[in-house]
């Protein structure tokens, strides 16, 4: 491991909790399933930490086949990361799908408990640092559910408390029950882009503004299309589009080829990347405390890299964004 790992990361504080968090956070969503090789998945989990980065954010379902990333990871603990767990912030969530049956899903008081229980297995520890519910659950009383996180806390398997994909006005009803339970809700994640900005609607980003809560950023490069991948017309058979189709799909580019151009050369005369504009457009917020990237190639973590105590975007420069952006949605 790099000695000078922690020189040139910036980390910033999760809300007013006491945890802080690197700039750039490494995310299991994809490549960490059974169809990577380890080497490559210990290739980058080796990068990020060489570079700073603390933080590896993972879910109960990520794979696939679901808990494949939590069970990978865990061995990478055992190996790569032997000897340095107290250096990491590991996080993991529930509220996807994971096992038949009514008890394998949303957010009841049984399904967050006992999945937690089969994480801390998979991942070989005996607890992680953030604990979040996935997703909000429509029948499920909220004070179940925040009862649920508190308890993760009370019994020792997690020691602070996130929801991931909220938004403003569910959140702050959440917030005051685990604050009257005394449990260190500090953190949320949700999905924010140049191409994806609803947080700044819903209400969830003045939220956690006037809660000071922290903010982590999930899908900031839209999946891969805030990326020069696709800027040439054609799309690379390694790309996500052609080796999954989940979360990316080809019509999803049609009619933005001229917007991602336009994006690049603004980002060209920064000397930056697009996918350094589109992390550099995201960090300009200042209740952003981290930005999760995937990464299914090492030069990604380090391109990422570069944004850390890169100068920031000036108000001309977040205007000529906003004027491409506005052009592209006409």
């Amino acid at each position: 491991m790099q000695k000078t790992r922690y020189e040139n990361m910036e980390y910033r504080r999760c809300g007013r909790s006491g945890l802080k968090l690197p700039l750039i956070s490494l995310g299991l969503w994809h490549n960490f399933g059974d169809s990577n090789t380890m080497e490559r998945m210990e290739e980058l989990c080796r990068t990020a930490f060489d570079g700073g980065i603390t933080h590896f954010d993972l879910a109960n379902n990520y794979g696939p086949p679901a808990g494949a990333a939590e069970r990978h990871f865990g061995q990478i603990l055992r190996t790569v990361f032997a000897g340095h767990r107290d250096e990491l912030i590991i996080s993991t969530k529930a509220g996807f799908d994971m096992w038949d049956g009514p008890y394998g899903d949303w957010g009841s008081r049984k399904y967050l408990l006992a999945s937690l229980d089969q994480s801390l297995k998979r991942l070989g520890v005996d607890y992680v640092d953030i604990f979040y519910h996935h997703r909000p659950d429509p029948e499920t009383p909220l004070e179940e559910t925040m009862g649920a996180l508190a308890q993760a806390v009370q019994s020792g398997k997690a020691l602070y408390v996130g929801l991931s994909n909220y938004d403003g006005e569910t959140m702050r009803r959440a917030a005051k029950i685990l604050r009257e339970l005394r449990c260190p809700f500090i953190i949320n994640q949700n999905c924010y882009s140049m191409l994806d900005r609803t947080i700044e609607k819903n209400g969830l980003l003045d939220a956690c503004s006037d809660l000071q809560k922290g903010l982590v950023i999930y899908s900031p490069l839209a999946q891969g299309l805030l990326t020069d991948r696709y800027l040439h017309g054609s799309i690379p058979k390694d790309s996500r589009i052609r080796t999954d189709g989940r979360f990316l799909r080809e019509e999803q580019l049609n009619g933005k080829l001229e917007m991602l151009r336009q994006l690049q050369s603004l980002a060209w005369k920064r000397g930056q990347s697009l996918a350094q504009l589109a992390l550099s457009w995201i960090l300009r917020k200042e209740t952003v405390t981290s930005v999760i990237m995937g990464a299914s190639k090492p030069a990604q973590i380090q391109d990422a890299l570069q944004v850390v105590n890169r100068t920031p975007l000036t108000e001309a420069e977040l205007g000529e964004i906003e004027r491409i952006l506005a052009t592209a949605n006409a």
